[in-house]
């Protein structure tokens, strides 16, 4: 073994006085001096470090030794660091030296080091060493160095005991020396050797915590104990060491299994989709189904609020690989299936990886599929959820909608994706395919042959390719088996996809119908990164590999489904070149083609060497042992056989290299075939003389194990397989991939150490926490060096370097968060830093997976009689080959058990538990020329033996078989103490249990216990003369592992599988001494599982002794029987059973609740029986259950012997039988606690401060101001930093005072609606109560967005070495990476601030709590003294078909238990009033039949699941309790999926026959019978007798009259009083000055209450009250008092178990008859919406654009009316009158529009009744928010009227009109965010300018007119009371408009009208035209006169 070693002797020369520390670091691994403590001039270390090296010493690596001052305060402080290069070392192998050192500045300083090295190569050429060195023995005092070094990630174990030389020689070590001081502490987990070193006698680690302490208290002197870190302390059962794999437990594939989904969308409303005056409708497409909202007629921007719900029962992956798809279309009707709008698309795996599996209220961006040029098309507000089987998801509560309306902050889209995303082309290359299956039948073949005369291969393949709902095709190349395309396949698609997978599929073209050949999926993810660093998705040129079903053709493929894609392959396929590139486009550019539609076209041919130079590999495996085969396969021989791609497959394969087939593999020329083999080197062209492979074991006859199982005589002879194969070298990718799966496994195996200790309570998980983490961050960094090589190999795609990059870098900061991580660690939070660390390990299991495959994975099939029975598939990377230790496979040069399963579907359920064979293999697969060393992991003593005709060259042949001729003989002690929690396997709910043990060939039973899932067998089990081949000391290690099956025994028929578990046996050899700390071995528990999910634990210890000369006389005795009723069974020896000690257990029995029938007869006399440990105790009898089901007698107890540790207590069972006539007694049901410790007594303990009684405490009351709803008021967690400004400490009644008088001063202009006492009602005190929880739930939000910030500021703070405190000052900067995260959740905490800070002032109501979830949750089941313990029966469903126990429930049993040691403390029965009768369960109710009055609230329904066809329901409540039923069938709420119930209902119930209340929502139907939509249960019992007061929730004020009246027929004082008597505490003293006085606690409250008629009197309820509210605080007896409030309960469908169908808003009120009578119910009747009117007065309109071009004139002009309407009352449209021929865009209307309209102020919506169609039975009712829509149009009097624009205003929230129309612009809608806005509720009567928009071609907004309007708002008693007219009309008309005379018809009087026409537009050119007469005239005249004149002048005339 390689290894460099350095003995740091002293440190010179240092400056000062103190403690100085060293530290070494070689190659990324550091190792701690200890502490030289107070040292002057020189520290004197004397310490040797170590460190086991897998590669050898380059000539440039450098040795670091670094010197510190120590503190064990602040962090160590650098003197100086001595770096030197190894150059030396490596060529000579010893050195020593004394050198100075270099500070910070690389100036060298005085203090110097001396020290030696040594370093001994593989080939033992230099420093020869003495034993003692080479153990590394350290002596005691450096144990510090022990634990922080024991994190080697090469992982060789410091104490291996090794010979100088013997790892060459194979001789059997003639010494044992181990370093046991301090490693006989560790675990070494999984140790991993270099691969020469496959001998070695290591001392074998125990797990003694007692050791470990006295370890950790050693180096507690040396170290701070929050430093100290541990390596592997793991249980026994994981040690595996060199020679051997883990395991894998869990059996079954799961995926390819269909299960229950439930997917719903919420489509609530549409905005902005572009297009004018539309008719648009929503269609949710998932898949194949589609379902449609309504039309919602001319707006852009509908709402719908329709609920849409899927239900889907498919496998996962299918499921998740669904689009979903929402599209808007535009005017769809019968007749025409309308335009597309614009689509969205997302598959179904992203909405089920976001938080809660769902979007709420997001918005989805629209695209146009057709035109990628354009932009957003318009956005839809929805909620989608995807719910699978047991998820549960938690809507945020449902109450009126805040401030979703801000788009840009919500969009649907999962975090990290930007808003605006591009449009890309995604190219999948299909170049070409290799090694398909013959797709036809040989008949076929024949018959095709005679036909055509020729041979041609049998199938037609095409691939094809499915990304994001589209489907493209490669052309079909016709019979061939090697198929050339050289295609892509085009996809157009948003970037980056919300579809994650692209599935890829060779398909084989028929006639009939195609099949698929084989589906490779490829996730989008994994080729890509989205980091700032990352790339964009790229693949290849690389092949991927298929798996699929076994390749012999049969018509009928039973396994087709793996072909496509489903379940795990059981066989190789085909593998297919591809390649995929990804390219943004650029949509702006002109050239592009705009449609998204699949486009496939030719590319050029790729060249052989793209994909990387081919190699020959070699693929070895022996068979060490064949056992546990299933008795079903009969006996005919059978064999194995081992396939590597189509190499070594029987049937078409390729196992002979033949020419013809070496070119069909690899596509090369014959020449150049022939070429390949002269130029291949001499070695290899001799020793493959003739080498063929031999790739299945011989055909043997099975030996018969027991009733279930063979084996086959795999004794001395042990069968070999061999295989050469031709791929291309791409081994660095998988190297790259094994380095972070081995650190991944190194870390969840620690991580599981450390979830162990926490379980089971050991000493310092922090510590193993640390070691975890050290080795994670020491992997990490030996990962960066390792892999960073081989970078020019030929192959090497762009994936490959990017994949690199971004892995050294992810790995290298994981590092660092890991070493950061590691200084975090403190005892106390252990649990949070375990849950960072699994994201680590998801991370590297994510990172490790490798897309690009290389060489296929390795199949191990087992043949009898011809046909394929079970198969093993194992990835090629985990037995692949390399010289450095860690990339080689974790199976590689191992033997590792492998157990076969059935193929595909067959695997299912409980075919895929059994076992079908476990094999003990031996795999290696390499390059052939590294062969050399293949049989180097092999147990050791064997000879080969080789096929008998083979040349010269024998030494480098594989052999076909091994003979072991060394045997080592032991007896396996197997002592099987007892199971828990076991599965239920019979019919009664019990099972009778087994346990069948294996060890190699040998196999015993237990005894069967009857009728129990916990049995004790108590038994210890005995193999004599077990056989193992190989060394002794080998077998000392790498014992094989041991089965344990636990079946069910049947009267008839075979067993019942229950499950199954492994275990590793201690082993003792003959020279070694039974006793501590390794012998007797302790107890464990081991995980049980069956298939996949877990069935149990099973407690036992297993040795294996080995048998020397002396025979058995030399091993430790066997106790004989002791127990004569139990025959020869051996009980588990003394040392190894566990310590009792004397426990008494009380039972309380209170009754049993709705036993079911069993056989068809009714329980009449049940009876429980309680067992623990044997003894127990049973319960009086019911003598009628029907009349009384509580018993007689509470309490009952019984002693018992039960172990010390509380680890180890066994279960206690509950029965319950029925006694019948004649002594016959039946069983009813049985429950088994697993645990007792919840149920362990501790006494109070006198000392805490709930029992201080000195002095009185005054309890802060107002210890919590409540949120005022204030400008200002931030309130938060206390965690924030917020200022919380609280300024309201007058008193309400001043305050309302000042509100009044603000009022009168502000004359009328008051916003905010005085809350007038009469105006509130218990809607109110809900609405507030809503706004106060989303409040809470925001505060939390933004704390915890506030606390993630701070933890990642401190992670980024301490990778760059700052302070936090100092980063909080600089703000969040320093981050790089989380950005995008950091936005997001600032974005989040402002968000919530914000809509915190916007709550206006608004009056304090009373408030209730709304609880988003079941009552119980809140309050811990109400078990707080009475537990509900469920009475199963019955099988217990398989796991994956999750049939949920509660089918098995047969009853409940209602009770409790109490278990303390004995003798109890005296004087707890001292205490006054002690009843010991009822032992520890004092003070509780007699459980007498009691009559109760039970007042259930229905609230409302949300999120039902749609019962009719119309996705609709029509829900009504049903309550039962007991007998009675209360049916509302006739106030059934009409088409609606939220219905508001607001309903109280009274029973009378006597507990406790009717306990049980149901309150189910059903769904009326017309005809036939109503369905149930889902019910909710509630158990009022627990409720009433609970200390937590269930039975009326106390109010936080108290109040006589109003809405807040008090409900209890009780006071708060009397309340109080009977609180103090039943705790037995003083009554309540109450003082003057507004206090009393309760338990020593003061507390204050007002003292006065207002009657109805306004009197104040004198009153102590207030303060009793204000007690009740904190009882928490009183001592002993407090806690917290249920208050007034609503639950949200799931409702569930007994159809569809774990599947909520919708939840109900309820409460229940409970008041015993022999009380004082409650009042009335409070009135909780939904709302009545007030009726109002809206007046809307048109005045003018201005500006509006002109459409119609004159006929004469041409000239434009517009004939303008205007349309309005409230949303949702289409039909209810009203127009103006035209305004005709207006050529400014100005129209003057004067007319009035009438809306009247129901609405809903809480709400804030109107509410419409209408019938749905002309076939509805009835209304249905619609809430939609109040908008008023106006539009401008352009009448036509024979074409459609043009639409030119319009405007929406939200009633609510509008912005104030311009003052004149200047002023009116576009900004008013485009800030509208930004401006003030107005609601027309409060300010009644508004006027102004208002735009209207439009948009143009480039979807961009314009101004298509203005509007100036009147908006008037009244009550509908006032519009009686002064009516208006519509239109002009009376009464109170408006005058007409003056409008020009044009806009008469011009042909009444043309002259008039061509003059205003004429001068009107042309006046100006009118007159310079007369002008230009007028000069032309001018100079005409002149010219005409001139000459005349001109004559006259010359003549003188």
């Amino acid at each position: 073994m390689m290894s460099l070693m350095v003995h740091l002797k002293t440190a010179a020369h240092l400056r000062g006085k103190g403690d100085r520390i060293a530290k070494v670091t070689f190659r990324g691994l550091s190792f701690y001096s200890r502490v030289a403590e107070n040292c002057e001039e020189e520290a004197h270390f004397n310490q040797t470090f170590r460190w086991p090296i897998a590669s050898r010493l380059d000539a440039d690596e450098m040795l670091e030794i670094q010197v510190y001052n120590y503190s064990k305060v602040f962090s160590n402080r650098l003197v100086g660091t001595f770096c030197m290069v190894l150059q030396k070392v490596a060529e000579e192998g010893h050195l020593e030296l004394t050198d100075t050192l270099i500070d910070d500045n690389n100036t060298s300083i005085k203090t110097s080091v001396t020290l030696e090295i040594r370093y001994q190569p593989m080939d033992e050429t230099m420093g020869v060493w003495s034993d003692g060195e080479l153990l590394g023995v350290p002596d005691d005092r450096d144990g510090m160095f022990a634990f922080e070094t024991d994190s080697l990630l090469s992982g060789q174990s410091r104490g291996s005991g090794m010979s100088a030389g013997r790892a060459l020689q194979g001789s059997i070590p003639t010494f044992r020396k181990a370093g046991k001081s301090v490693f006989s502490a560790m675990k070494l987990g999984k140790i991993k050797n270099s691969k020469d070193d496959h001998k070695k006698g290591d001392e074998p680690a125990i797990l003694d915590m007692e050791d470990l302490d006295r370890k950790a208290m050693r180096l507690a002197g040396t170290l701070e104990a929050d430093t100290i870190s541990l390596a592997s302390v793991t249980a026994v059962t994981t040690n595996v060491s060199n020679k051997r794999s883990k395991p894998d437990i869990k059996m079954e594939p799961s995926s390819g299994r269909p299960v229950d989904y439930q997917i719903s969308i919420t489509v609530i409303e549409a905005r902005q989709l572009i297009g004018l005056n539309m008719d648009p409708v929503v269609c949710v497409e998932i898949g194949d189904d589609k379902k449609y909202t309504s039309m919602k007629e001319s707006t852009n921007c509908p709402y719908y609020n329709e609920y849409f719900v899927f239900d889907f029962h498919v496998p996962p992956d299918v499921m998740f690989d669904k689009i979903i798809k929402l599209s808007v279309i535009h005017s769809k009707n019968l007749l025409r299936s309308g335009t597309l709008v614009g689509t969205f698309k997302m598959d179904v795996g992203t909405v089920y990886s976001q938080p809660e599996h769902q979007f709420y209220h997001k918005w989805a961006i629209l695209s146009d599929p057709d035109d990628i040029t354009a932009g957003c098309k318009g956005y839809i507000k929805c909620d989608i959820a995807v719910v699978g089987k047991g998820d549960n998801i938690r809507t945020p509560h449902k109450a009126n909608e805040t401030n979703e309306d801000d788009i840009e902050g919500n969009f649907l889209l999962p975090e990290g994706i930007p808003a605006e995303r591009q449009w890309a082309r995604f190219y999948v290359k299909v170049y070409r395919a290799e090694g398909l299956p013959k797709m036809n039948t040989n008949i076929m073949a024949n018959v095709k042959k005679a036909l055509t005369g020729e041979n041609r291969d049998l199938v037609d393949p095409y691939v094809q390719v499915q990304f994001a709902g589209q489907k493209g095709k490669t052309s079909v190349q016709r019979s061939s088996y090697e198929p050339i395309w050289n295609e892509q396949i085009i996809f157009s698609e948003l970037f980056p996809p919300l579809c994650r997978r692209l599935k890829i599929q060779i398909r084989d073209s028929d006639k009939v119908n195609d099949v698929a050949i084989g589906t490779y999926f490829i996730d989008l993810r994994k080729i890509s990164n989205d980091g700032d660093k990352g790339f964009l998705p790229t693949l290849g040129p690389a092949w991927v590999n298929m798996y699929g079903s076994t390749r012999q053709y049969t018509l009928m493929d039973e396994h087709q489904d793996l072909n496509e894609g489903l379940g795990e392959g059981v066989s190789f396929r085909a593998r297919l070149l591809l390649s995929i590139t990804v390219e943004i486009l650029d949509t702006a550019s002109p050239e592009i083609i705009s449609s998204t539609d699949v486009q496939v076209e030719a590319v050029s041919n790729i060249s052989e060497s793209a994909t990387g130079k081919i190699e020959e590999f070699f693929l070895f495996g022996s068979f060490l042992e064949a056992t546990m085969i299933d008795r079903k396969i009969g006996d005919k021989a059978i064999s194995f056989e081992i396939t590597i791609g189509n190499y070594g497959n029987q049937i078409d394969g390729m196992s002979r290299l033949s020419s013809t087939k070496k070119n069909k593999k690899d596509g090369e020329k014959e020449e150049e075939e022939n070429e390949l083999i002269q130029n291949s080197s001499e070695d290899e062209a001799d020793e493959d003389g003739e080498l063929v492979s031999v790739s299945s074991t011989p055909p043997m006859r099975p030996f018969i194990t027991d009733r279930n199982y063979f084996h086959l005589p795999y004794f001395e002879k042990k069968p070999c397989v061999y295989i050469k194969s031709w791929w291309q070298d791409q081994r660095r990718r998988l190297y790259n991939s094994n380095m972070m799966d081995k650190i991944a496994d190194k870390l969840e195996e620690g991580l599981n150490d450390v979830q162990e200790i926490i379980k089971t309570e050991k000493a310092f998980p922090e510590r193993r926490l640390r070691g975890v983490l050290e080795e994670l961050s020491v992997g990490c960094s030996r990962f960066v060096t390792l892999a960073n090589k081989d970078l020019n190999q030929a192959g090497r795609t762009k994936l490959d370097r990017e994949r690199l990059k971004s892995c050294m870098r992810e790995m290298d900061s994981m590092g660092q968060q890991a070493k950061q991580l590691r200084t975090q660690v403190k005892k106390n939070i252990v649990r949070d830093k375990l849950k960072l660390a699994h994201n680590f390990l998801q991370k590297l299991r994510f990172l490790a997976d490798e897309p690009q495959h290389s060489i296929p994975d390795v199949f191990i099939w087992m043949m009898s009689n011809n046909k394929r029975i079970a198969y093993a598939r194992i990835p090629s990377k985990d037995i692949l080959y390399s010289i450095v230790d860690e990339e080689t496979g974790k199976d590689c040069g191992k033997v590792k058990a492998v157990f076969l399963k059935l193929p595909g579907k067959k695997g299912f359920g409980s075919a895929g538990w059994t076992v079908q064979a476990k094999l003990e293999l031996y795999l290696w697969l390499g390059l052939t020329k590294q062969r050399k060393d293949f049989l180097s992991g092999l147990p050791n003593g064997f000879e080969e033996v080789k096929v008998a005709k083979m040349g010269p060259s024998l030494h480098l042949v594989p052999p076909v078989s091994l003979v072991y001729n060394m045997k080592q003989v032991f007896q396996l002690r197997a002592h099987m103490y007892q199971a828990r929690s076991l599965f239920a396997a019979d019919s009664s709910g019990l099972s009778d249990p087994f346990a069948r043990v294996f060890f190699s060939t040998h196999s015993q039973v237990t005894e069967v216990l009857s009728e129990t899932l916990c049995p004790t067998w108590d038994e210890l089990l005995v193999f004599d003369d077990v056989e193992l081949f190989g060394e002794a000391t080998e077998l000392r290690d790498d014992p094989p592992i041991i089965v344990v099956e636990i079946y069910d025994q049947d009267t008839v028929g075979k067993a019942e599988f229950i499950g199954r578990t492994f275990a590793k046996p201690t082993i003792k050899m003959c020279d070694e001494h039974y006793g501590p700390p390794r012998f007797p071995p302790q107890l464990e528990y081991y995980q049980i599982y069956r298939g996949n999910c877990s069935a149990g634990e099973l407690l036992a210890a297993f040795e294996l002794l080995q048998i020397g000369q002396g025979g058995r006389a030399d091993l430790p005795p066997i106790e004989e029987p002791t127990d004569t009723e139990r025959g020869p069974i051996v009980p588990v020896p003394l040392g190894i059973r566990p310590v009792l000690s004397h426990y008494r257990i009380e039972v309380l029995f209170w009754g049993l609740r709705d036993l079911k029938r069993i056989n068809l007869a009714l329980v009449d006399r049940p009876r429980v029986d309680i067992e623990c440990a044997g003894r127990g105790v049973q319960s009086a009898l019911i003598q009628n259950y029907k009349k009384n089901p509580n018993f007689s007698t509470l309490v009952k107890w019984f002693e018992v012997d039960l172990p010390e540790n509380e680890l180890l207590h066994p279960p206690l069972n509950i029965r319950v039988v029925d006694c019948r006539a004649f002594g016959r007694y039946i069983l009813v049901g049985s429950h088994v606690v697993t645990s007792l410790r919840r149920f362990i007594y501790s006494p109070p303990d006198k000392t805490s401060n709930k029992w201080a009684t000195a002095g009185d405490i005054i309890v802060n009351v107002d210890g919590e101001p409540p949120i005022r709803k204030m400008d200002t008021v931030v309130k938060l967690d206390a965690m924030s930093d917020a200022v919380v400004k609280v300024d309201m400490t007058e008193e309400e009644g001043d305050k309302e005072k000042k509100k009044k008088k603000k009022k009168k001063k502000k004359g009328g202009v008051e916003e905010e609606d005085e809350a007038d006492e009469s105006v509130l009602d218990w809607w109110s005190k809900y609405f507030a109560s809503i706004e106060t929880l989303k409040e809470t739930l925001r505060a939390q939000e933004v704390a915890q967005a506030e606390a993630e910030e701070r933890e990642d500021l401190e992670i980024a703070a301490e990778a760059a070495d700052i302070k936090p405190d100092d980063l909080l000052l600089k703000g969040s900067r320093t981050k790089e990476k989380g950005k995008e995260k950091k936005s997001s959740k600032d974005k989040k905490k402002s968000q919530a601030a914000d809509s915190l800070e916007k709550q206006p002032f608004k009056v304090k109501l009373d408030e209730l709590v709304v609880y988003n979830k079941e009552l119980e949750s809140e309050y811990g089941n109400f078990e707080d003294w009475l537990h509900t313990f469920n009475l199963y029966r019955g099988k217990a469903g398989d796991d994956d078909e999750h049939t949920l126990d509660d089918d098995r429930i047969v009853g409940r049993f209602k009770g409790s238990l109490c278990m303390y040691k004995l003798p109890l403390p005296g004087e707890i029965s001292r205490e006054a009033g002690f009843d010991p009768n009822m032992g520890m369960f004092q003070s509780i109710p007699h459980n007498d039949p009691i009559n109760v009055l039970v007042r259930v609230y229905v609230v409302r329904a949300t999120d039902l699941h749609p019962a009719d066809i119309n996705g609709k329901a029509d829900p009504y409540i049903v309550i039962k309790l007991g007998k009675s039923e209360v049916k509302d069938k006739e106030n059934y709420i009409s088409k609606q999926l939220n219905p508001v119930f607001g309903k109280a209902f009274d029973i009378e119930a006597t507990f406790p026959v009717e306990s049980m209340l149901t309150v189910s929502v059903y769904d009326w139907d017309l005809v036939g019978t109503d369905d149930l939509i889902g019910e909710t249960k509630i158990d009022l019992e627990n409720r009433f007798y609970s200390k937590y007061r269930a039975t009326c929730g106390i109010s936080s004020t108290y109040s006589v009259h109003g809405y807040n009246v008090w409900r209890d027929p009780l006071k708060p004082s009397q309340i109080l009083a009977k609180l103090c008597k039943d705790g037995k505490i003083d009554a309540p003293q109450y003082g003057p000055g507004g206090k009393v006085k309760v338990a020593d606690r003061i507390f204050h409250g007002p003292t006065e209450i207002e009657e109805e008629n306004g009197l104040k009197k004198q009153t102590e309820e207030h303060l009793a009250l204000s007690v009740l509210n904190h009882w928490e605080e009183i001592p002993r007896v407090g806690c917290k008092l249920v208050p007034e409030h609503v639950e949200t309960r799931s409702l569930l469908h007994p159809d569809k178990p774990g599947i909520e169908q919708g939840r109900i808003e309820m409460w229940a009120d409970m008041f015993p008859m022999d009380m004082p009578a409650p009042g009335p119910a409070i009135d909780i009747s939904p709302r009545k919406p007030k009726r109002y009117e809206l007046r809307v007065i048109i005045w003018n309109t201005d500006e509006v654009i002109l459409e119609d071009d004159d006929y004469f004139t041409g000239e434009k002009s517009s004939d303008i009316f205007v349309r309005g309407w409230l949303k949702g009352q289409q039909e209810d449209r009203q127009d103006t009158d035209v305004h005709y021929h207006s050529l400014t865009g100005e129209g003057n209307f004067n007319w009035r529009f009438v809306f009247p309209f129901n609405y809903l102020i809480a709400e804030e919506k109107i509410v419409i009744s209408k019938k749905e169609s002309m076939f509805s039975w009835d209304e249905t009712e619609y809430k939609i928010p109040p908008r008023l829509t106006l539009q401008v149009w352009d009448a036509d009097h024979f074409s459609a009227d043009d639409f030119l624009g319009a405007i929406e205003l939200d009633l609510n929230r509008f912005p104030r009109g311009a003052k004149t129309a200047k002023q009116c612009s576009l900004n008013m809608i485009r800030n509208e965010q930004e401006l003030p806005t107005i609601s027309i509720f409060k300010q009644k009567r508004v006027k102004g300018w208002w735009p209207f928009v439009a948009r143009d071609e480039n979807d961009e907004i314009e101004l298509t007119g203005k509007v100036e309007a009147e908006l008037h708002l009244v009550m509908a008693e006032e519009a009686e009371k002064s009516p208006v007219g519509l239109g002009r009309n009376e009464p109170d008309p408006l005058e007409k408009p003056n409008r020009p005379d044009t806009s008469l018809m011009w042909f009444l009087s043309p002259l008039k009208s061509i003059r205003y026409f004429i001068w009107h537009n042309y006046r100006w050119l009118i007159l310079k035209a007369l002008g230009l007469i007028l000069l032309l005239l001018m100079a005409g005249l002149f010219l005409y006169s001139i000459p005349g004149y001109l004559v006259k002048k010359m003549l003188g005339a």
